[in-house]
């Protein structure tokens, strides 16, 4: 029986459940996907703690990315066929055993790709690349300071600054995660132990970064502004600062949020920084996606990009998995499997 992941309400991950539902049919330029892996990004996190916009009403299934194997297509005219190994960037829904997906968001997957792999790449590659490339031109003698460097997005983003030859490379993490950080070319910086903003000011003697990847949000992202090169690109892609904890806590929601800087375009003008929000579940210029994820495909193939996976979760474990990723132990991608 088809089933799907559902966040019943705003609360903890026992609010989380399996629930069997109707097989989708897929429409005029859709195509059904059966699912074989589904990623896992902190971004669903918050949606279910109800911290993070836009989200369905509870009930809801969430779910960014997947990778699969069509079993329908709708119409003639899909460009696909059933059999067809494929990744898809969703908007929603996507921790399902079953998915409908418009033909512009589906990719076809070479065979030297595995399925875990590619349910891998979307969020964390893309958004990283969105980021780096397609918004801030990055060019290999710019230097960029990632937050959250051993995650998903950001060991995505220490292959991408090697696959640009970016060497000035600094990632924030907890001590015991500075081996893959070094291992992708990065100058570890233990988030615990140790001040980032000291450390840049230290290294680049005062001038900054070009880019600051910075997904925690709250007054961190004041702190990151600190250290930004005239000219630099600040992107905040999350607020993990609202959500410490796998608990709901209204009392630290406003607290990060009222400590969230409020831009002043004036002094962004005066000294020549700018700040972007980056979201890629929302991006509507399929084009780009299109042309972006492509490219990341190539450079996997190439073997430039491998996309870390620390753990695979059966979708009845899902529970285990949002836990997981609130306690901070993984080290790049987790992903849960759809038997």
């Amino acid at each position: 029986m088809p089933r799907r992941v559902e966040f019943t309400k705003a609360g903890s991950p026992n609010t989380i459940r399996i629930a069997e539902m109707p097989l989708p049919v897929p429409e005029t330029d859709e195509v059904r996907v059966k699912v074989a892996f589904a990623g896992i990004n902190f971004a669903d996190l918050l949606m279910r703690l109800g911290f993070y916009q836009p989200r369905p009403p509870y009930p809801f299934t969430p779910g960014y990315e997947i990778s699969g194997i069509i079993d329908a297509v709708g119409g003639e005219n899909t460009g696909f066929t059933i059999g067809q190994r494929v990744v898809a960037a969703m908007s929603t829904g996507g921790q399902s055993s079953h998915v409908i997906v418009d033909k512009k968001r589906v990719l076809a997957l070479p065979d030297e790709i595995e399925l875990d792999v590619a349910a891998a790449m979307p969020v964390t590659y893309l958004t990283a690349h969105h980021m780096l490339h397609h918004l801030g031109h990055m060019g290999k003698d710019d230097s960029v300071l990632i937050h959250g460097g051993a995650g998903g997005v950001g060991t995505a983003a220490l292959q991408l600054c090697q696959w640009a030859g970016v060497t000035n490379v600094w990632a924030t993490a907890s001590g015991p995660k500075a081996d893959i950080i070094q291992s992708l070319g990065g100058r570890a910086i233990d988030r615990h132990n140790e001040d980032f903003v000291e450390i840049i000011k230290q290294e680049t003697e005062g001038a900054g970064v070009d880019h600051i990847l910075d997904p925690i949000g709250g007054e961190h992202l004041t702190r990151s502004l600190s250290v930004l090169k005239e000219g630099g690109r600040l992107y905040t892609y999350g607020m993990s600062a609202v959500a410490p904890t796998s608990k709901r806590s209204m009392l630290r929601s406003f607290l990060a949020w009222r400590k969230t800087p409020a831009f002043d375009p004036l002094r962004l003008m005066t000294r020549n920084r700018g700040v972007f929000g980056v979201h890629m579940g929302t991006w509507k210029d399929e084009t780009v996606m299109q042309k972006q994820l492509q490219r990341i495909l190539e450079g996997i193939i190439s073997g430039a990009l491998s996309p870390v996976i620390d753990s695979v979760f059966d979708v009845e474990n899902v529970a285990e998995a949002h836990q997981y990723l609130h306690d901070a132990k993984n080290i790049g991608k987790v992903l849960l499997r759809f038997k």
